[in-house]
């Protein structure tokens, strides 16, 4: 690791903490140049990164972030809490990963939010929906409503009251 002041790659490690609840590792060091003190911190890189086929063929690598942010557009100012949509997104990430060794179809992470969306919030997954699925008139929105007041609700089990936070 280089010094940040004096830019030595000779320090030592005096304290390491688990940051951000497990995700990374926060780390002090010293240099042993100039004496002086500095803070890194390490997160655990995954081997093997989803990528994403793009509708025109192309791959990129899944980004989590940007799953994030259309879902927060999606919600606008409905009362859905931040660590929810943050949930969502690892959820959905994490059977991605399950179910998709190194290459997810793109429409297939826009229906596994949408799925989550339905038991969540009927009016931001009708917000999600009309962007992912391209309504193009009243009639789709019409269809897709008809659809959702059909279903059952869903309701929460004994299991899930007490495990989710």
């Amino acid at each position: 690791m280089l010094c940040p002041y004096c830019e030595r790659d000779d320090d030592r490690v005096i304290d390491s903490r688990a940051s951000d609840v497990g995700k990374s590792i926060r780390r002090r060091r010293e240099c042993q140049k100039c004496n002086r003190r500095f803070t890194t911190f390490e997160r655990v890189e995954k081997t093997s990164r989803l990528m994403v086929i793009k509708r025109d063929g192309t791959r990129v690598p899944f980004d989590p972030e940007k799953v994030l942010r259309g879902l927060q557009a999606a919600c606008g100012k409905r009362p859905i809490p931040e660590e929810q949509k943050i949930e969502l997104v690892r959820d959905v990430e994490e059977e991605l990963m399950q179910i998709f060794e190194r290459e997810v179809p793109s429409h297939e992470v826009g229906l596994r939010v949408a799925h989550q969306l339905k038991s969540i919030d009927p009016i931001v997954y009708i917000r999600y929906a009309s962007e992912y699925f391209d309504f193009q008139d009243l009639e789709d929105f019409s269809r897709e409503l008809s659809d959702l007041q059909d279903e059952p609700p869903v309701f929460p089990t004994q299991s899930d009251l007490f495990t989710k936070k």
